[in-house]
């Protein structure tokens, strides 16, 4: 079967994966199918099996343009890769396509009619529907009248009845639906249906004073459709808090303003009560100041009233910030403590370097200068010992870390 080529796995995942059976398929997919199935044979019309030996091949092996060959190379470009019910359909009808392929096409060249039609059952000739492909509703203009379309015409679905164009109404779509009046024809032939005035649902022409009847929302008057204000009549229902808004041919309810509790309309002035927060004044519902009638409106320390629409909120005073509900000075965080000696430059430090040393070096020579062998002993040591450990690293480290406090 050509199904087990090696370039077909998806047709084979989706035989093991389909549980539809080919009756379930739309007539829509048969035919996009058969489409693309035509496209593909005009695609590969002029080929060959495009060997070394073209004439050999075709002698020997088959004729390219009803070989299997062929068949396959379109097959495999009948649909799209993610239109998985074509790709379904595709590989349950193996066999129907292989017998069409080679045995019925001579007499059978339409493949939508073969087989969505007859072969698979799935869709009916133009001008029959359903299961039985049942003649649909014909007039004069053909089905429908030719001015509308038969509910499932072409497919084994739908029920057969006229669903008209915009205009037209009736079993064969050949009467004048509401709104529309039936045009003069300048011959014998029925004149088409045009659009009334928009107010009137029957009429005798296109202006406003040929109404006949007239639309829900509108009354007739000297053959016009005067609007009915149903917001001046019992006729509106509009819920509590809205106010009835009269339109043409209806009404709308819209929502009071928020100063009002109940309204005649839009707006602080058509208030029937005055909201919370809000007082009359004048005509009008106005936003009551509570910050400034209010002797302490905002009691917490630090704390100052904020008016708003309706109402008022307390927040912390400038320079103020609330934490734990209260509202505290806003003071940047304090730094670490500097040591005594931070703030001294590295010309600072190597100046007291040389006075720290000065001063004891000067002591010593004080003591030696008493005659004391003991003090010119240690005067001449400690010279010694400081000028060698005034020459080492570890020794200015010391004495640096000693003026800076560390």
């Amino acid at each position: 079967m050509w199904w087990t080529w090696p370039f077909l796995p998806a047709l084979v995942l989706l035989s093991e994966l389909s549980v539809v059976k080919v009756q379930t398929a739309p007539c829509q997919t048969c035919r996009k199918l058969t489409e693309s199935f035509i496209k593909g044979l005009e695609k590969t019309a002029n080929k060959n099996f495009g060997g070394g030996n073209t004439a050999w091949e075709e002698e020997k092996l088959a004729k390219y343009a009803r070989s299997e060959t062929r068949l396959l190379e379109i097959v495999e470009g009948a649909c799209e890769k993610n239109d998985f019910e074509c790709n379904q359909l595709l590989e349950q009808i193996e066999d129907q396509v292989e017998t069409w392929w080679f045995h019925r096409q001579q007499e059978a060249p339409d493949l939508s009619e073969w087989l969505c039609i007859e072969e698979l059952r799935l869709c009916c000739p133009p001008g029959r529907f359903g299961p039985d492909c049942k003649e649909c509703p014909s007039g004069p203009g053909g089905v429908c009248g030719g001015l509308g379309r038969c509910e499932g015409e072409g497919t084994r679905l739908g029920d057969g009845e006229c669903v008209c164009d915009p205009g037209y109404s009736g079993r064969l779509c050949q009467s004048c639906a509401d709104g529309y009046f039936r045009e003069k024809s300048s011959n014998d032939s029925i004149g088409a249906c045009a659009a009334c005035y928009h107010s009137c649902k029957k009429c005798l022409g296109p202006q406003d004073y040929k109404c006949l009847d007239c639309k829900p929302g509108w009354m007739l008057h000297d053959n016009k459709c005067v609007d009915i204000d149903e917001c001046g009549t019992e006729l509106a229902r509009c819920p509590s808090n809205t106010y009835c808004h009269n339109t043409d041919g209806s009404y709308e309810c819209r929502g009071c303003d928020q100063a009002c509790v109940g309204c005649m309309g839009s707006g602080p002035a058509r208030c029937k009560k005055c909201s919370r927060g809000y007082r009359l004044k004048g005509a009008k519902c106005l936003d009551v100041d509570e910050c400034s009638e209010r002797a302490i409106a905002c009691p917490g320390l630090n704390e100052a009233c904020i008016n708003e629409e309706g109402s008022f909120h307390c927040d912390c005073a400038d320079g103020f910030i609330r934490r734990d509900s209260i509202c505290v000075e806003n003071k940047p965080p304090a730094g670490p403590e500097k040591g005594l000696f931070d703030d001294i430059t590295d010309e600072e430090v190597l100046v007291l370097q040389q006075m720290f040393f000065g001063v004891v070096i000067c002591a010593l020579a004080t003591l030696a200068a008493k005659g004391d062998m003991v003090f010119t002993a240690i005067f001449i040591g400690g010279v010694a010992a400081m000028a060698g450990y005034w020459l080492t690293e570890k020794g200015d480290y010391m004495l640096d870390g000693f003026l800076k406090g560390r």
